[in-house]
């Protein structure tokens, strides 16, 4: 059995950060991966998980994907990651979040970190209280999913074009997995494109909302992966490409918002050799840390705008790369990222 430094060690990361506030209900871990690009980037999601080994497999995996999505959006930015585990409810939020931003506050600024899984700008303000290393404040920047909807919605017209030979959506049907803040904005996306909507959602009133106003049609969350549609597109926690959903997946192409897709590299494998064209997911969903150059570095919208627009260029770049070396696009995607800290750390 690997130890935990040997696991780092395999993984590249440079820092983990166990972090407790007893009295606050505060327990969490921060993974900073990278910062050859610049400070680790990344989001602080809350979520309730099964043990302590779970929260930190996650942060690792996450903080990784970070700096492969930066680097691959072309954001002078490393990668990092924050999980707090979710704890006995009620939910202090005011105390929770003020003790994550002094522990953000100690890494002196090595770490920023935004709105994710389970947090909203609103606790970003409350974090913000007590370290100026927090991004997507609802004063400022704001809610970062509509940026990740849309270029997710870029992803999905790029590996249209790569399979199909057109990027045109009407008619294509779409089986959309998580209905949350990104699912529920990528649907709508979706539609203003003329595709056909299946849904699913694990709060069943979520998928009801969005069937209602879409004109979507519900499945049941265990059927979704299955679905008779042309695309998959995932919006929902990551891992849900494993063994059975690769084998069941009736959708020749898969792309969406969900962080870590891929329960493991080998599914990546698994996908390309069913002819199952699969879209990273550290492509597909940069919108939302693209929107942050906003706040870290003063874009103006047309700024954030053409950025997120051109995830179409790079998704057609890691399709293309994949193709030409015979490699599942997850592994080009990493190649094309690795090759850019490469350069950096050659230049200084």
């Amino acid at each position: 059995m690997k130890s935990v430094f040997d696991t780092l060690a395999a993984m590249g990361h440079e820092q983990v950060l166990f972090c407790a506030d007893e009295p606050a209900g505060y327990r969490a871990v921060i993974a900073i991966h990278s910062t050859a690009l610049g400070p680790a980037l990344g989001g602080t999601r809350l979520l309730g998980y099964a043990s302590d080994e779970d929260a930190l497999v996650d942060a690792l995996r996450l903080s990784r994907g970070m700096t492969y999505k930066n680097a691959l959006a072309g954001m002078d930015v490393g990668g990092g990651k924050a999980v707090i585990l979710r704890g006995a409810e009620p939910l202090d939020r005011e105390r929770l979040f003020r003790a994550h931003g002094r522990f953000v506050e100690r890494l002196g600024g090595r770490f920023i970190t935004g709105e994710d899984v389970g947090t909203t700008p609103a606790d970003m303000e409350l974090i913000r209280r007590e370290t100026r290393h927090v991004k997507g404040l609802a004063s400022e920047g704001g809610d970062p999913s509509p940026w990740t909807a849309r270029g997710v919605l870029r992803a999905i017209q790029a590996a249209a074009r790569h399979r199909w030979g057109s990027d045109d959506l009407a008619g294509r049907t779409v089986a959309l997995q998580g209905c949350g803040s990104v699912g529920g904005r990528l649907a709508a996306e979706l539609h203003r494109a003329g595709a056909r909507l299946l849904v699913a959602d694990v709060a069943p009133d979520r998928a009801r909302h969005v069937a209602a106003e879409l004109g979507a049609t519900v499945v049941p969350p265990g059927a979704i992966a299955s679905a008779q549609a042309d695309i998959f597109a995932p919006c929902a926690l990551g891992g849900v490409l494993d063994d059975r959903a690769v084998q069941e997946l009736r959708a020749e192409i898969v792309a969406g918002a969900a962080n870590n897709q891929l329960l493991e590299p080998r599914h990546g494998e698994a996908l390309a050799a069913r002819g199952v064209l699969y879209v990273p997911d550290v492509v597909a969903n940069a919108g939302g840390v693209l929107s942050g150059g906003a706040d870290l570095f003063g874009w103006p919208r047309a700024e954030v705008e053409r950025r997120v627009h051109a995830i179409y260029d790079t998704v057609l770049r890691v399709l293309e790369m994949a193709a030409a070396d015979g490699a599942p696009p997850a592994v080009a995607a990493e190649r094309l990222a690795e090759a850019r800290l490469r350069a950096r750390a050659a230049t200084g």
